[in-house]
């Protein structure tokens, strides 16, 4: 890690966070934090499944067949 924070470090920009936003509003940030991380872990998973189903689609065959 380039940063290496110990617990003092930690405490200081703890404290800080709580002086800039206050404490009634650190659940609300934290929550907005989690739903980013949680819907960009989603983004990356379907993008992933997304590509891998156009390979699959484009390695099999169709299994239609036109019969008169």
């Amino acid at each position: 890690m380039p940063f290496k924070l110990g617990p003092m470090e930690l405490g200081l920009i703890l404290l800080i966070i709580i002086i800039v936003f206050g404490v009634g509003k650190l659940p609300q940030i934290g929550s907005a934090f989690g739903k980013t991380i949680r819907e960009f872990k989603q983004a990356t998973k379907s993008d992933d499944t997304t590509d891998e189903s156009k390979k699959v689609a484009a390695v099999k065959p169709s299994s239609k067949t036109t019969e008169e």
